[in-house]
């Protein structure tokens, strides 16, 4: 008799699942009975909120859902972050866990890993809670999330399975190997902002994590209109080394005055939240005028209202956009000119301390090209989200921005490893936050993955610190003594180089220690 946990992986088989981050528990060994032989890779974490982040990381560098299994009570209460931080930045990812037998539920009897209601608990940050009762309701939950991965906005889905009913013999029904279509922006608002473009003297692009998988249709529509593309964090990437592309936060004065100046913004895949438009909290971020939204999700849409709102993908209602333009559009506009001087006035912007920041990632990115850039809450992330051109799309994230979450990066660029076999993984993390996920750098020795893990140590939270003093709230708490780095590489097995906070440094330091069977580490001494 095949199980329904055995019917599961088979399942997830078949809907393309590769590989699932997970550490199996009593609740949910049912599930594993069969992951052997199913040819999915099986990753386990030290923990399950690394196991999340590692789903996030995957996703965000493949674009197809991470996958996790947890036991049911602790294993999904450790999993909340995780998922809170997925939601918040649009990453696809599937929870699968197990809950306490169905006669118990909501009972209080007191049984292991008891919740009042998991799912319910669940459902505050996940985009869909489903419990699987019977061997009847495998296949629809399963047809139901992956249809939701793919023609909705992406974020954290759940299926919870109770124990008794692992066991079930499983269905005999198989998932479709059809999804939804794409939706598909209606003609007569495609027409309406075509006709806006086409008339608009000053057209800027604003782009989001939503178009890091659009390049090419995004490149042709900016230069089309002749417009400056300004990127947020996410979409860093897209638009690299490019005449009209604009690598800073729309946060930055600089960015706001292009902003300001322009008579029609397109913006595309972008919630327009505060830590990307105003991470000041100034409150002065020009809301355009005339603006055009493209956005997958409809109640995206609604929350900010447009002139003209687009529900769809963004590369498909970028192609459509372009194809009813008139040939004519574009030519003669100074785009590439706004965008220069946008960009110089953005870098003459910034601190010191945040220009060699992004001195210091301009260095990493030209040593190692092409590399995966993956950051925590860290001062050299904060840096680069202001300002950085990165060579990759989808290649620079960070959990800076959105939710925040401490402890994102390492388990974070486990999955972006797993995701793009052969790429160079680079993690971006301070001494503090490093040491919320530390012990899931043995993950990376054990899947011998090409990750150079770079400690920026400060000995300290310096940006609470300094958040701290600068409001005359006596500085307190914000130096935790870091570990001994490079007694923490040694124990887990890896090679460990110091180096200074200088360009020329950190860039040597990369070529002199290459990841070439399994992670490497470099601390970085970041005390100003």
């Amino acid at each position: 008799m095949t199980t329904i946990g055995e019917a599961l992986v088979h399942q997830l088989k078949a809907l393309g699942v590769d590989t699932v981050f997970g550490i199996p528990g009593v609740h949910t060994v049912e599930l594993y009975r069969g992951l052997t032989g199913s040819g999915i890779r099986h990753v386990t974490p030290r923990h399950e909120q690394g196991a999340g982040f590692m789903a996030d990381g995957y996703a965000r560098v493949s674009g197809r859902p991470g996958v996790a299994f947890v036991i049911t009570g602790p294993g999904l209460t450790n999993m909340l972050t995780p998922m809170a931080q997925a939601r918040a930045d649009s990453s696809p990812m599937l929870v699968l866990s197990g809950v306490n037998a169905m006669p118990t539920l909501g009972k209080g009897l007191g049984h292991l890993h008891e919740l009042p209601d998991q799912r319910a608990l669940s459902a505050l940050v996940s985009l869909s809670a489903t419990r699987i009762e019977g061997p009847g309701d495998l296949v629809p939950a399963l047809d139901a999330a992956f249809d939701g991965f793919a023609a909705g906005r992406p974020g954290p889905r759940h299926i919870e399975i109770p124990t008794d009913v692992m066991v079930m013999a499983g269905p005999n029904a198989t998932v479709s190997p059809d999804r939804p279509a794409l939706p598909r922006a209606d003609a007569g608002a495609i027409s309406c902002a075509a006709d806006l473009l086409a008339r608009a003297r000053t057209p800027v692009i604003l782009a989001g994590g939503g178009a890091k998988f659009a390049a090419p249709a995004l490149i042709a529509m900016a230069e089309r209109l002749g417009a400056p593309v300004v990127q947020t964090t996410n979409a860093r990437g897209v638009m690299f080394a490019h005449p009209l592309g604009v690598p800073a936060s729309p946060s930055m004065s600089a960015v706001r005055d292009l902003i300001r100046n322009a008579d029609v913004v397109l913006a595309v895949g972008t919630e327009f939240g505060p830590t990307e438009y105003d991470m000041y909290s100034n409150g002065d971020f020009p809301w355009p005028e005339t603006l055009i939204r493209i956005d997958i999700c409809p109640q995206q849409l609604a929350r900010r209202p447009a002139t003209v709102a687009l529900t769809g993908d963004a590369a498909a209602t970028l192609a459509d956009l372009r194809a009813a333009l008139p040939e004519t559009s574009g030519p003669g506009r100074n785009g590439a000119e706004s965008a220069a001087m946008t960009r110089a006035a953005a870098l003459a912007e910034l601190s010191p301390d945040m220009r060699l920041q992004v001195d210091i990632l301009d260095a990493m990115r030209d040593t190692v090209p092409g590399a995966i850039m993956v950051g925590d809450s860290t001062q050299v992330t904060y840096g680069g989200d202001l300002y950085y051109d990165h060579d990759r799309p989808a290649g620079w994230f960070n959990a800076a921005t959105g939710y925040g979450a401490l402890g994102f990066a390492i388990p974070a660029a486990i999955g972006a490893a797993l995701a793009a076999p052969g790429a160079r993984v680079l993690c971006l993390t301070g001494d503090g936050g490093a040491q919320f996920t530390l012990p899931e750098l043995m993950v990376a020795v054990d899947e011998k993955l090409p990750i150079t893990f770079m400690i920026w140590n400060n000995s300290g939270y310096q940006e609470i610190a300094t958040s701290m003093a600068a409001v005359g709230v006596p500085v307190l708490g914000c130096d935790p003594t870091p570990p001994n780095f490079a007694d923490i590489a040694r124990a887990c097995g890896m090679p460990h180089l110091g180096c200074a906070m200088t360009p020329a440094a950190v860039a040597k330091a990369l070529s002199d220690l290459v990841p070439t069977d399994g992670p490497v580490m470099i601390e970085i001494d970041a005390r100003l």
